[in-house]
C-alpha cells in the first residue's frame, strides 16, 4: 500500500514540474534572413565603348521612294562619366541619370563620291563631337543583378563638313537637341562597385544648312537627319547602403 501511495504521490510531481522543465529546453530558431543588395542610392562612374551613326542627307529632291538624297554612316568610339540616384522598393528600381561624354564617332559619303554613285558634286561629313543626357531609369533587381530600361532628353555637337571639289569647303556646328533611350543590364562586383552592359540610341533630328540662294561652297541648301546607336561597359561607385536582411 505504501508503494502504490509513494508512487501516485511522484507521478503527479513530476507531472507539476513538466511545464518547468520544458521551459529550459532550447527552443528551435525561425528561418534566418537572407541578406539581399539594396539597389537605393547616389552613385558615380565611367563608360566607354562605340557606336554608330546615320545620316540621311536631302536638298529636297529625293529619288525613288527613299525620303532622302544620300544616306551614309559613321563610326568611332565614346567614353564620358555619370552620376545618378536609384530608389528600390521589393524588386522594382526607378531613378534618375545625367551622364556626358566625348566621342569620335565620324564618317562621310566619301566612298559614294569616288565611285561615281553620288548625285551631287560634293563630299559630305558628319562628326559627332560631344555630348550629354539627362533620363529617367526603371528595372527589376534580383538581389545583384538588375535588368533597366532607361529614356530621355539627349544633347550633341554635330560637325559637318562639305568639300565641293574644286569650289570650297562649308563647315559649320550644329547644338542639336534630341531623344536618347535603350538599356542593358547590371551587376553590383561588391556593395559599392557596379558593373553595367548598356545599348543606348540616340536621335538628334534633323539640322538644316540655308544659303542665299546657295550655300558658301556653291550647294542648294539642305538637310541631314542623325540617329546613333552605342555600346557601352561601365563601372559605378555606389555611396553607402549596405545589404539588407529580408526575409
Amino acid at each position: 500500500m505504501k508503494r502504490i501511495l509513494f508512487t501516485t504521490v511522484a507521478l503527479s510531481v513530476l507531472g507539476l514540474m513538466s511545464p518547468a522543465l520544458g521551459a529550459d529546453l532550447p527552443v528551435k530558431a525561425g528561418p534566418i534572413a537572407s541578406p539581399l543588395y539594396d539597389w537605393s542610392g547616389f552613385y558615380v562612374g565611367v563608360f566607354g565603348g562605340g557606336g554608330m551613326g546615320n545620316h540621311n542627307y536631302n536638298n529636297g529632291t529625293p529619288t525613288g521612294y527613299a525620303n532622302y538624297l544620300i544616306n551614309y554612316d559613321s563610326s568611332g568610339g565614346i567614353g564620358g562619366g555619370e552620376v545618378g540616384y536609384n530608389v528600390q522598393s521589393g524588386h522594382i528600381v526607378v531613378g534618375v541619370e545625367g551622364d556626358g561624354f566625348w566621342s569620335g564617332i565620324k564618317g562621310s559619303d566619301l566612298s559614294q563620291f569616288n565611285n561615281g554613285t553620288l548625285p551631287i558634286g560634293a563630299i559630305d561629313a558628319t562628326n559627332l563631337r560631344w555630348g550629354g543626357t539627362f533620363r529617367a531609369r526603371g528595372g527589376i533587381a534580383v538581389d545583384r543583378l538588375m535588368l533597366f530600361f532607361t529614356g530621355g532628353w539627349a544633347y550633341g555637337d554635330i560637325l559637318h563638313t562639305s568639300t565641293a571639289p574644286g569650289i570650297g569647303v562649308d563647315q559649320f556646328t550644329n547644338h542639336q537637341s534630341g531623344l536618347a533611350a535603350g538599356g542593358g543590364i547590371a551587376y553590383a562586383i561588391t556593395n559599392n562597385i557596379i558593373g553595367k552592359l548598356e545599348y543606348r540610341y540616340y536621335d538628334y533630328g534633323r539640322y538644316n544648312r540655308v544659303g542665299a540662294p546657295l550655300t558658301p561652297n556653291g550647294q542648294l541648301p539642305y538637310t541631314v537627319d542623325n540617329t546613333y546607336s552605342v555600346v557601352t561597359i561601365g563601372f559605378d561607385y555606389k555611396f553607402g547602403g549596405p545589404v539588407v536582411a529580408r526575409y
